[in-house]
């Protein structure tokens, strides 16, 4: 991928019409500046805080990722609503190895994050299908990500057992998919996807990195059972 080198900050301004409103909403996507860097880490803590776990750590694995090798910063972005930011979407490299040992380089995703308020109202895929045009333009062929289907098949993601994309020992996870970007780049391999190390979050860092946050109550709720199942499912290969 073509991503070694930082490219000037540039905004992305956009209307489109609510449906069921037939109302007008402004919105701006823009890169990240280090200015945000607070904000996103507070938006991404509210939009994660327990729903997965108790409480969260994916705020922290935001602060951390902006120094790390894999990181790409040409596809950090934020989108703002009147001003306001309300969501941010991080890559970083990640890459396939197939049978004989050659790797493809490609990227993922994660985490993607929209303040709770402003959830299920079209910000986040708006922010998805910008970063997907960006990633194009880098010359990136391919995204794997691991989220619940429901959420990305709309945006073109499939199961990774579609293009023989695995885990060491060939486990296909229910919640790892892939896109192609440019079409038929995964086809005609077996791969194993290896993504990067900066999402070995260091658990004891990231506790003490969320006492500098407002205090927020940590619960127990059904989401979490949710994540819990689909994270433990796999696809039997031989039932695609």
């Amino acid at each position: 991928m073509g991503v070694q080198g930082y490219l000037p900050p540039h905004n992305f301004t956009v209307r489109w019409r609510l449906s069921a409103l037939g109302e007008y909403m402004d919105y701006v996507i823009r890169n990240e500046k280090i200015e945000d860097y607070k904000i996103v880490e507070e938006l991404t803590r509210k939009a994660f805080w327990n729903i997965y776990v108790p409480g969260c750590k994916e705020h922290y694995l935001v602060h951390v990722m902006r120094k790390h090798k894999d990181f790409i910063p040409e596809l950090d972005y934020v989108i703002e609503k009147d001003k306001k930011i309300i969501g941010n979407i991080m890559y970083t490299k990640a890459k396939l190895v197939s049978g004989n040992g050659r790797e493809k380089l490609i990227s993922t995703f994660g985490p993607v994050s929209i303040l709770p308020e402003y959830q299920r109202r079209g910000f986040g895929k708006r922010l998805i299908e910008h970063s997907f045009m960006k990633a194009k333009e880098l010359k990136c062929e391919a995204i794997v990500i691991f989220g619940n289907p429901s959420n990305y098949v709309n945006l073109g993601f499939k199961s990774s057992s579609r293009f023989d994309i695995s885990l060491e020992d060939e486990i296909y996870p229910s919640a790892m998919l892939a896109k192609e970007l440019i079409e038929g780049s995964l086809k005609g391999e077996r791969w194993i996807y290896k993504d990067s190390d900066v999402y070995k979050i260091d658990e004891k860092k990231a506790e003490e990195f969320d006492l500098e946050f407002e205090k927020m109550e940590k619960k127990i709720q059904g989401s979490q059972e949710e994540f819990y199942i689909l994270s433990n499912s796999r696809i039997i290969r031989n039932s695609i």
